[in-house]
C-alpha cells in the first residue's frame, strides 16, 4: 500500500504558505500527496484579482484553481477543490461527508490542516473543525462497524499567519532546506495573493533559526512549524 498524505486547505492557496515544504519532501519520499482546499478564496482571499476592471467570481475561481495546480504539480501533489464557497466558509453535513468519504478513499497516514482558531480568518477555524470531524468519522468514532473506516491518519496543524494570536505552539519544525526552491516556485504561481511570499520566506528564515537552537544542526536554513493535536503512541522512548 502507498504512503499517502492529505493537506487540507480552507482555500486554494494556504497550503502553499504554510506547508509547501512539507508537502514537497513527502513527495520526493514517495508519498501520494493530495491536497484538498475546501474553497478556492475567491471572495476573500484575492483581492488582487478584483482590482481588474469586469471581474467576476466564476473568472476568479479560473485563475486560483490554475494557480493552485501549478502550485502543486510543482510540488509534486494533486490538488482538488470542493468549491464551497468562502467569506463565510460553511461546512455542513453533506460537505463533511465528501471530505469524510475523500480521506476513506485516500487512506493518508498523515492529515494536515489549520489551527483551531484564528480570530482574523474565521474561514481556517472552520477547516480545521471540518477536518477533525471527518477524521474521526472515516477512522471509526462513533460510527457502526459496518462502515468503511481507516487507520486514525495523524493530525497536525500548520502554522497560522500570527501564531501568537491563535494559541498556536510549535511542537515539530520540519527542514525544508533540501526543498526551499520548490516552496520559492509554488509560492510565485501565486499570483492573487504575491503580497504574501515575502512574509512567508521571512517566517521560514525565523523558524530555522528556532529549529536550529533546539536541534543544534547549523546547516538548516528553512523550516515550517507544525503542532501535533494528538499524542503519539510509540514502543519505547
Amino acid at each position: 500500500m502507498s504512503d499517502s498524505v492529505v493537506v487540507v486547505s480552507a482555500h486554494s492557496a494556504d497550503f502553499v504558505w504554510r506547508a509547501a515544504g512539507a508537502i514537497a519532501l513527502a513527495a520526493e519520499a514517495g508519498a501520494d500527496v493530495h491536497v484538498i482546499a475546501l474553497s478556492y478564496g475567491e471572495r476573500g482571499e484575492s483581492g488582487e484579482l478584483w482590482k481588474e476592471e469586469g471581474q467576476t467570481e466564476e473568472r476568479v475561481k479560473e485563475i486560483r484553481h490554475g494557480e493552485a495546480m501549478e502550485a502543486a504539480d510543482v510540488l509534486g501533489a494533486s490538488f482538488r477543490s470542493l468549491d464551497l464557497g468562502d467569506y463565510p466558509l460553511v461546512t455542513d453535513a453533506p460537505a463533511v461527508e465528501r471530505l469524510t468519504d475523500l480521506l476513506r478513499e485516500l487512506a493518508p497516514r498523515l492529515v494536515l490542516t489549520h489551527a483551531a482558531l484564528d480570530p482574523f480568518n474565521p474561514d481556517h477555524g472552520v477547516a480545521h473543525d471540518a477536518t477533525v470531524r471527518a477524521r474521526q468519522l472515516a477512522s471509526g468514532a462513533g460510527v457502526a462497524s459496518g462502515f468503511v473506516t481507516i487507520t486514525p491518519p495523524a493530525l497536525l496543524s500548520f502554522e497560522p499567519h500570527q501564531p501568537e494570536l491563535c494559541g498556536f505552539v510549535p511542537t515539530t519544525f520540519l527542514d525544508i532546506t533540501p526543498v526551499w526552491e520548490k516552496k520559492v516556485a509554488a509560492m510565485e504561481a501565486m499570483g492573487a495573493q504575491s503580497y504574501l511570499r515575502q512574509y512567508y520566506s521571512e517566517r521560514a528564515g525565523h523558524r530555522a533559526n528556532h529549529a536550529r537552537r533546539i536541534s543544534g544542526r547549523s546547516d538548516i536554513r528553512y523550516a515550517e512549524a507544525f503542532q501535533r493535536e494528538l499524542p503519539v503512541v510509540v514502543d519505547a522512548l
